[in-house]
């Protein structure tokens, strides 16, 4: 590739390259790199391919455990649950994308984590999806969470795979970068899991699926960008997307599996035919020898540069064991989907790219896929970190009108329901879910024996801000506690780690301290991280989003008829607080809603504390002693009462409780978000059975109140500094007010 100074300058720009890096090209190959290998460098050296910013913090993170049977390194990670079948999960980003063409961007982004999943042999079961968007004032906004929600319900609706839950928050923040982070889980034989390698020199490598396009080239370096005002023109690196063609690609992968004709199997995804043919030579320590000529394609004069670097959706490259091709093409032909033979392993370690005959690029595999660079960047606090923790009290007026408080807070987006997302998905599809959208978890059987699995999508992207170790110690927890409250016991996880620009101090900063907080929690609660995205750039002229490490955590209920559900269910039933309500209300929704505040210290968090508390309610949920378990987060106390009074299927209920102030504020202890607290709703004859077993875990917990009637009323006592009020609401203007607040503002022209 012969150019001068300033031609080299410019052509690493548009590929995203330093000059550094372009030093080590050289090295690497020994003469300088023709369009097509720099192209195949610029991807795989990418921030989203190679992780070279975050990869030598990710090694920090706790990863094994006797249940871990694949973590990371692989599409997808899986733990054992028992009966010779593990699940099998991750949860991936598709940010950039959804931001320039909102409907595609989710949908290929949903399309990915299904293909992550099946690309390792497990049949797919359920989907989630975790969402931010800027505030629904925007008209912007509106038509962003309008597309997005709409291209997950289009692709997995097609599918034939329920999306069973999620969750979705909202801050101006994220209004020029919303979050679509996609959750997949799928079941497999344990002894059967299939990986992305290229074992066996001579063995055929078989492209199948779409044809290759020119959408999505230099996808992987447009995600690895940070956006500015002309960002929306890059719709050209979005790909487009074919729910039915990816159907008929998964059975098509797991027929070939059930038939043991394969070696090695991987998607195209990020950086399409070049990333999944380096990494499966680079996993075995081999090389491959691909053939353009037989790539299928579906557009006249494509160049070797495109077709290495098309993100064309629904394609999978195979390697299989020698002899079987007919068998595979066989296959793949009887599911109507494009084939060929398009190259072998060969014992060289180098990807070899050949068209028309001639040698068009020649690499180490290693270098592409493992030998990129690797970055110690530098990072520290940022100036306005102590402007942000700093609350003081006193400014703050107590709340006087209670009610109008809470009516606000739950027609607060955030907090509100989310039924108008999750009514447009099929949930139900396959006929596993047992505990559908709008409870602490998802709940989905596993067929063929008694067990089920809860999942659930979390994360506070406010308290990581405030707090970044404490913010991803808090999304643990809570993560975990939502499972727990759903019966589950919590056994692995999965992050999608949603930060700016890592070349900034400041958000390098918040990215370590994450990583710090999200160690020690699984580590304290023996939940280890089996897979993963990293996500940066995710910054528009210089603006950040708030450090957001979406987590998706999976657990399991050995006997499926202990699901639990959060809403309250007969009348008459008595209502226990589990845990200590404290002066929490920095970071709160209650300080940004009603006081338009977004500062002070994130919940206190006593790792201990929290331990006890979910093995208590997990102890007395399966005993049979509770009829709903519902945890306390955003809106605090007073808004997870009216949850479990209106979140259920059936009509709403009302509550009466009685609450000491003690020596807290009014706001503190209706609004605030103190951690480790859980209400139960149980029957009145069970009450004093768990009291004295909450004594004896050294659990706080107490009676506050009993379901039923027509109206949420919540008596505040008054305390040693404050006077009382009094919460006292029909029960259907609650319900009104929290179920169609986020209809009604979508409904705005």
């Amino acid at each position: 590739m012969k150019t001068n100074t300033v031609d080299i300058k410019d052509l690493l720009a548009q590929h995203s390259l330093t000059e550094d890096e372009y030093k080590k090209i050289l090295e690497i190959l020994g003469r300088e790199p023709n369009i097509t290998e720099l192209g195949m460098f610029s991807v795989m050296w990418s921030e989203h391919c190679s992780y070279k910013s975050s990869r030598v913090h990710l090694r920090k993170l706790p990863t094994t455990g006797p249940r871990v049977v694949q973590g990371p390194g692989e599409n997808a990670g899986a733990v054992d649950i028992g009966d010779g079948l593990c699940v099998v999960f991750k949860m991936e980003s598709h940010n950039h994308p959804s931001f320039i063409e909102p409907y595609q961007g989710a949908a290929t982004g949903v399309g990915g984590i299904l293909r992550d999943v099946f690309t390792m042999g497990a049949r797919p079961i359920a989907l989630l999806d975790s969402l931010r968007f800027g505030g629904l004032d925007s008209a912007k906004n509106r038509h962003l969470m309008r597309g997005v929600v709409a291209g997950i319900a289009g692709y997995g609706n097609c599918m034939g795979v329920p999306t069973v839950g999620g969750e979705v928050r909202f801050d101006d923040i994220y209004s020029l970068n919303p979050l679509v982070n996609a959750f997949c889980l799928g079941v497999a034989h344990k002894d059967r899991l299939f990986r992305g390698t290229a074992e066996g020199v001579g063995n055929p490598v078989i492209y199948f699926g779409s044809k290759t396009g020119r959408d999505g080239i230099h996808g992987a370096t447009m995600a690895s960008d940070a956006f500015d005002d002309e960002s929306e023109q890059k719709r050209p690196t979005v790909q487009v997307g074919d729910p039915f063609q990816e159907k008929l690609l998964l059975e098509a992968c797991l027929e070939l599996m059930a038939n043991d004709l394969l070696v090695g199997i991987q998607d195209m995804g990020a950086a399409g035919l070049t990333s999944s043919s380096c990494e499966m030579a680079s996993r075995a320590g081999n090389g491959i020898e691909l053939d353009l000529t037989h790539v299928p394609r579906r557009e006249p004069g494509m160049t070797p540069y495109e077709l290495m670097l098309s993100e064309s959706q629904e394609r999978m490259l195979m390697v299989a064991k020698a002899g079987k091709e007919d068998e595979c093409l066989s296959i793949c032909r009887k599911w109507d989907l494009d084939v060929a033979v398009v190259g072998k392993v060969t014992g060289d370690g180098r990807l070899r790219v050949l068209d028309q005959g001639q040698v068009v690029a020649e690499i180490p595999a290693k270098a592409l896929a493992d030998d990129g660079p690797r970055y110690e960047r530098p990072y520290s606090p940022p100036a306005y970190q102590d402007m942000l923790t700093n609350l003081n009290y006193d400014s703050i007026p107590d709340v006087k009108d209670a009610n109008a408080a809470l009516l606000t807070l739950l027609s607060s987006p955030t907090i509100a329901s989310k039924r108008w997302v999750y009514e447009q998905y099929d949930h139900m599809v396959r006929t596993n879910t047992i505990v559908r959208p709008g409870s602490d978890a998802a709940v989905v059987r596993i067929k063929g024996t008694n067990k089920a699995v809860a999942m659930t999508v979390d994360c506070n992207g406010r308290y990581c801000l405030l707090h970044p170790y404490e913010g991803a110690r808090l999304a643990v927890v809570e993560a975990a506690r939502n499972l727990v409250c759903s019966g589950a016991e919590p056994i692995g996880l999965t992050d999608c780690l949603n930060f700016g620009n890592p070349e900034r101090p400041d958000i390098m900063w918040q990215f370590v301290l994450a990583i710090e907080g999200l160690k020690d929690a699984c580590e304290h609660f023996n939940i280890p991280i089996v897979s993963g995205n990293v996500s940066f750039y995710n910054e528009t002229n210089g603006l950040s989003i708030y450090p957001t490490p979406m987590l998706g955590m999976v657990g399991l209920i050995d006997e499926a008829d202990r699901a639990m559900t959060q809403w309250f269910r007969d009348e008459g039933d008595a209502i226990v607080l589990l845990g200590k309500t404290r002066e929490d209300l920095g970071g709160s929704e209650y300080l940004k809603v009603l006081q338009h505040r977004e500062q002070g210290s994130p919940p206190f968090l006593s790792l201990d504390i929290e331990k006890a508390l979910q093995d208590f309610a997990l102890k007395v949920i399966h005993e049979g002693l509770v009829q709903s378990a519902h945890d306390c987060s955003d809106g605090g106390l007073a808004v997870a009462l009216a949850e479990c009074c209106v979140s259920g299927p059936r009509a709403a209920q009302g509550a009466v409780v009685k609450l000491g102030l003690g020596s807290l504020r009014r706001d503190a202890l209706l609004f605030g978000e103190s951690q480790s607290r859980i209400i139960l709703s149980t029957r009145p004859t069970s009450v004093e059975s768990i009291l004295s077993r909450a004594a004896e875990a050294g659990v706080p917990a107490a009676q506050i109140g009993t379901v039923g009637g027509g109206r949420l009323v919540i008596e505040v006592e008054p305390g040693k500094v404050n006077d009382g009020c009094r919460i006292d609401l029909p029960i259907r203007q609650v319900s009104d007010c929290w179920v169609h607040a986020i209809e009604e503002q979508l409904s705005q022209e």
